[in-house]
Order: C-alpha cells, then structure tokens, then sequence
C-alpha cells in the first residue's frame, strides 16, 4: 500500500469567499445541477448535516462526460466532509467508496484551499492523496483524466 500525492492550481476572478460559497457550499445541490444538469444526476445526504463527518453519495448522470472508467470520479461515489472553514476557505473530503476507488484504491483524500489573489480573484489550491490498495501503482495519466474532469467542473461553475 502506496500513497501518492498530486497537488494543482487554478485562478478565477470570483473573490474567495464568493467563490468558496459558489463553488464549495451550494456545488453539488444547487450550482453543479444549474450549470451542468447532465453532469450529476443527484446528491443525497445518507448522514450528518452538511459539515463535518457529513457522508453524501454522489451518482454522475448517465451522458455525463465526466463519467467514465478513465475517470477519478467514476458514475458514483461516497463523500466524506472532513473539514468546511468558510472563514479560511478550506474544504477537506475523502471519498470512502464507490467507483472511483474500484480495487486498486481504499480511498482518495482532497484538501482544496482558496485565496486571494493579487489581481482581486481567487487562486484555487488543491491537494490529492490517493491510498493504493497492495502493490498497485496510480499513473500520472490516470490522475490527470480525474483531474482534468474536475477541472471543467470548475471552469463551468465559473
């Protein structure tokens, strides 16, 4: 058992705090399905209230192309807040189960940080640790097709 760790970045010109209610609060049940209705299918909170220790199980829609085997984020999967800091624009959650983990991975943990940015925007900061199952090994291609996925959810929300 391995853990590998890919950290990226992006910009937006929404303010921090905008941009963290836009895109980390309101994502799933009201931007993501505005925005892009053929990306999620659905949203259900199977426990907690929304903060930490919230566990949400998240089905992608079936013509989603974010949906697929190359895909980080499989057609489904089982979020777990860690951490929701408005007042510093911090969200952590770990995926516990579901496609994206098949057999090769026993969970997959996101740090994702927002700050202000000298031109009045946001800079996106975002950290991966996937925990590998055995003597599998995660590519850099597999992470970048999750990535890359995530990515346009971002630009889309944006």
């Amino acid at each position: 058992m391995g853990v590998i760790t890919h950290e990226s970045q992006g910009t937006s010109v929404i303010p921090p705090a905008r941009f963290f209610k836009a895109f980390i609060l309101d994502n799933d049940n009201n931007l993501i399905p505005k925005v892009l209705p053929q990306a999620i299918k659905s949203t259900e909170i199977i426990e907690g209230d929304g903060g930490p220790g919230t566990i949400k199980k998240i089905t992608l829609g079936e013509g989603s192309q974010f949906r697929g085997k190359t895909s980080v984020l499989g057609s489904n999967a089982k979020h777990r807040t860690d951490v929701t800091d408005p007042e510093h624009c911090t969200f952590c959650f770990s995926v516990i189960e579901g496609d994206a983990l098949s057999d090769k991975l026993q969970s997959i943990s996101n740090e994702t940080k927002i700050e202000a940015s000298p031109e009045g925007g946001s800079i996106l900061k975002s950290t991966s640790k996937y925990q590998t199952k055995g003597d599998f090994q995660l590519t850099g291609e597999q992470i970048q097709a999750g990535k890359g996925k995530v990515s346009e959810l971002i630009k889309a929300s944006c």
